[in-house]
């Protein structure tokens, strides 16, 4: 099943180019929910709640993709993790280029194992529909296609075996970075440098996560052309490195680390991030206001 969220806070099952309005259900779901639960009341729901789901699509009002503004899957995470340096490719990319990352001006740990994962601030999410506004234009700003994971109950200490238990499904990421020497968090966490989409896929429309293919293209030229079983950490190494310092909760993202090809943006640019399994989502990068 593929959810999405579009225009003012609405639930939709997507079926090809077209969405099924269940936002009665979502309704449902928060109202019953308790304000001060960690993590997203709609996925901590999805296991109770998923054949109303699909069976309410059936009858649902419906609209195309093409006619909405598509908003981030996932409504409130709890936090939003992302794992550095986890494609080997990119590292050495970057290892060419240290005046890019501040390298040569400050001595960072090597290997993800040393540099831990890190955070991303929650109102860094954006949707498709929202674009990227550029914070910094005098500065490097680079884009950094990501295969996201969504985790789906809570859960801590996870041993590697378990892992794939404790994941609802997966999305598409765009690690939007300022390129400088303060810290990864602080460059990364700006307003709008963490879209997310096109929708939420639940896991069992991936059954491999450790085999996916996706790309991001930029004014039509390819620049990122990824697969997951290049990963350093693959999903259950991630899963169990993040909990080991983090508790998870469901509708918490992971974003897996960052392939080989990451380039600059600037404003008119357009990125078109696809995965066969998930979608494309196409976003706007311009001026911040």
């Amino acid at each position: 099943m593929k959810l999405c969220r579009f225009d003012e806070d609405r639930l939709g099952v997507v079926v090809g180019d077209t969405i099924h309005d269940i936002t009665p259900i979502q309704d449902e779901i928060r109202a019953k929910a308790r304000y001060d639960m960690k993590g997203d009341a709609v996925i901590a729901a999805l296991p109770e709640y998923r054949a109303k789901m699909e069976e309410a699509a059936r009858t649902a009002p419906t609209k195309k993709v093409s006619e909405v503004s598509l908003l981030p899957p996932i409504a409130r995470p709890c936090k939003v993790m992302a794992a550095p340096i986890n494609y080997q490719a990119h590292i050495e990319e970057m290892a060419a280029q240290p005046h890019v990352t501040g390298a040569d001006k400050v001595q960072r740990p090597t290997g993800i194992q040393n540099q831990g994962i890190f955070l991303k601030a929650n109102s860094a999410l954006v949707g498709p529909g929202e674009g990227v506004a550029i914070r910094f234009p005098d500065r490097r700003n680079d884009h950094e296609v990501e295969f996201v994971i969504v985790i789906g109950k809570q859960g801590s200490r996870i041993k590697r075996e378990n892992a794939l238990d404790y994941i609802a499904g997966y999305t598409l990421g765009l690690d939007m970075t300022v390129r400088g020497v303060e810290d990864r968090s602080f460059r990364k966490s700006c307003d709008g440098y963490a879209p997310m989409g096109p929708y939420f896929v639940t896991a069992d429309e991936i059954p491999d996560p450790n085999n996916v293919d996706f790309t991001v293209h930029v004014n039509g030229e390819i620049r990122q052309d990824a697969h997951t079983k290049d990963l350093i950490f693959d999903i259950e190494r991630l899963i169990e490195f993040a909990s080991e310092f983090y508790t998870i909760y469901p509708g918490d993202v992971l974003f897996t680390g960052s392939p080989p090809g990451v380039s600059e943006i600037h404003p008119g640019d357009v990125m078109r991030c696809n995965c066969d399994l998930i979608g494309e989502m196409s976003v706007t990068v311009r001026e911040a206001e």
